[in-house]
């Protein structure tokens, strides 16, 4: 390592810095911007690395054990196993909770840097550190964001072939996505059948693909994630959801409470509150927006025609009948409260009650 002595950026080299310092790494494509502080949080060295791992660990290696913190993006899963590897403390921060430096009026990678370091020589707690699920969980669930991807695929795919099919005068039967190619060659005229017939094959062929994954998903909650059947005791919450909840939280005893499951996905209303004004505010939508998203179409079904009769569908149908947007509002937090209830049935590995609360009513009522 060495420090910066002109205004031109040399990469860096490996060299020495005292025990008890601190690391900010502010980490981009191709370069990451090292700040290193000591225990009375002045600045010792400056550098600049080659975003890889063989340049990252002779980096690291050059120095004694330090603390570094870094903020999450795409590359701050492996570069945290690299940091662990060589016999650092890495905090990794959470991005979006850092608005003195995603908000700076002076946003440098080096000035971004320095900030990660002070603040995780400070108080670690301020950088909001996350932990990166294990890499088994982390090829596991990739399963599941391919298989998300291909829905996508056909879905595009599909809408395309019903706008085509529209503007040729002709409409395509309300269908299953599996369905859809059949009902819509009824509907092709001649002139595009002969263009649209690579694409119904590549739905067909999504189709397929798509159907592997499922078998895949349904395997893994099979063998390797035998809990995922603690969670499909909820009704509208099928093996998919259970695998994604499961993947996406990874360790549930990390979370004190299983509440604090509502506000790590993103489903806890925002707080602006000042002196005698609390105004109502949306949803913070921090966290994972896959689970998210899947967790919001399980409260759909639950509070739909089809949903079953339960406590939970009970309280959000009684929560939709309250003033203006009560229906949207009812979602969401339904959504939120069936986080919490899957959270607390993996922890605690109870039998599901849907009527539960119902039946204490009842049987107080009878007393």
């Amino acid at each position: 390592m060495k420090k910066h002595n002109s205004k031109k950026e040399q990469t860096a080299k490996p060299g020495v810095y005292p025990e008890g310092c601190t690391v900010g790494l502010d980490v981009s494509d191709e370069f990451t911007y090292a700040a290193v502080i000591n225990k009375d949080g002045a600045l010792l060295i400056e550098d600049r690395i080659k975003t890889r791992e063989p340049e990252l660990r002779r980096w690291l290696m050059a120095g004694p054990p330090a603390v570094v913190a870094l903020e999450t993006g795409t590359h701050s899963r492996w570069m945290a196993k690299v940091v662990r590897e060589c016999n650092h403390q890495v905090i990794v921060a959470n991005a979006r909770e850092l608005r003195l430096i995603y908000a700076g009026t002076n946003k440098t990678d080096r000035v971004d840097a320095l900030k990660l370091a002070r603040l995780a020589r400070v108080d670690p707690e301020l950088l909001k550190p996350i932990q990166h699920r294990g890499d088994q969980e982390h090829a596991d669930l990739a399963v599941i964001v391919a298989r998300e991807l291909l829905v996508k695929m056909r879905t595009e795919a599909i809408n395309m072939v019903r706008g085509m099919v529209k503007s040729d005068g002709g409409r395509v039967t309300a269908c299953a996505s599996v369905s859809f190619t059949r009902w819509a060659a009824e509907q092709l005229t001649e002139a595009l059948r002969n263009a649209l017939a690579p694409i119904l094959e590549q739905i067909d062929n999504l189709s397929e693909r798509i159907r592997e994954y499922d078998e895949r998903i349904e395997h893994l909650a099979q063998t390797t994630y035998r809990q995922s059947l603690l969670l499909t005791q909820v009704g509208g919450v099928g093996t998919l959801t259970a695998m994604t909840f499961l993947l996406t939280i990874g360790d549930p005893w990390r979370f004190e409470r299983s509440r604090d499951v509502g506000c790590y996905i993103g489903l806890r209303p925002k707080r602006d509150q000042s002196g005698e004004r609390d105004p109502k505010l949306g949803i913070t939508k921090t966290g994972d927006s896959r689970l998210r998203r899947t967790l919001v179409n399980c409260a759909h079904y639950i509070l739909g025609r089809f949903g079953p009769d339960t406590d939970l569908r009970r309280w959000g149908l009684k929560l939709a009948g309250q003033g203006t947007n009560g229906k949207k509002r009812a979602i969401v937090a339904v959504a939120r409260k069936l986080a919490v209830l899957l959270h607390r049935l993996l922890t605690t590995g109870e039998v599901y009650e849907p009527l539960r609360n119902a039946g204490r009513q009842v049987i107080a009522a009878a007393s």
